[in-house]
């Protein structure tokens, strides 16, 4: 009971206390607005506004271009080496980035995996792979959208449209878009590669990277 009252006097002191203030402040000429114009809000941490840096991907042409995707912050892209940094991806179905790859034969176009994919269970699932063709100003889904999260694309380099995509699928269901996938169109279609093709792999089993002689 003594500390209910003690609330109560405290809360009935600020409330008191309020247009005390107030009137102080219209009275006072130097006790207003101007006074306090220098002091805008900002974040000071220790928290990451955008949250975790999902893959970062560097024109190969041009060091001062960088793409970096965030794992619940969308894409953000530099063309000063990280000076300045704009939004490129607000605009689409999916804030949870993966992966970020620049087509080694096109630097103007880039491919992005949505759904973040560190297998955690505070992690935001995404709407499938996308692409853009003029570096980032305007993006079209190619499909997949029920991976939800994936872990690598990658480009052929000698050949564009051969794309591979490592889907790990929902991360506590069955289902969905999950495995290694293949397409020759240019991400118009995809062809899984069963895993069960795969000698000693289950065919429940996500994919999160890519390696091949002829890309290293």
């Amino acid at each position: 009971v003594t500390m209910r009252n003690h609330l109560f006097s405290a809360l009935a002191a600020v409330l008191i206390c309020v247009p005390a203030f107030a009137q102080d402040e219209d009275s006072d000429p130097g006790f207003n607005e101007a006074t306090f114009k220098g002091l805008e809000m900002r974040g000071i941490g220790p928290a990451f506004m955008s949250g975790r840096i999902a893959d970062i991907a560097i024109h190969p042409k041009n060091n001062n271009v960088w793409y970096v995707g965030v794992g619940s912050g969308g894409i953000w892209k530099t063309t000063n080496s990280g000076t300045t940094w704009e939004p490129i991806f607000d605009n689409e179905d999916s804030y949870s980035i993966g992966c970020i790859t620049i087509d080694p034969n096109n630097p103007n176009t880039v491919w992005v995996g949505t759904g973040e994919n560190v297998s955690g269970r505070h992690v935001a699932y995404g709407s499938g792979v996308y692409r853009s063709r003029d570096g980032g100003q305007n993006w079209e889904n190619m499909g997949l959208e029920d991976s939800q999260h994936i872990g690598m694309i990658r480009v052929d380099p000698r050949d564009s449209n051969t794309i591979f995509v490592a889907a790990q699928g929902p991360l506590w269901s069955g289902g969905g878009d999950r495995g290694l996938f293949k397409s020759t169109d240019g991400g118009e279609t995809w062809r899984k590669i069963e895993a069960g093709t795969l000698p000693g792999v289950p065919a429940t089993a996500f994919v999160n990277d890519i390696k091949a002689d002829m890309f290293d």
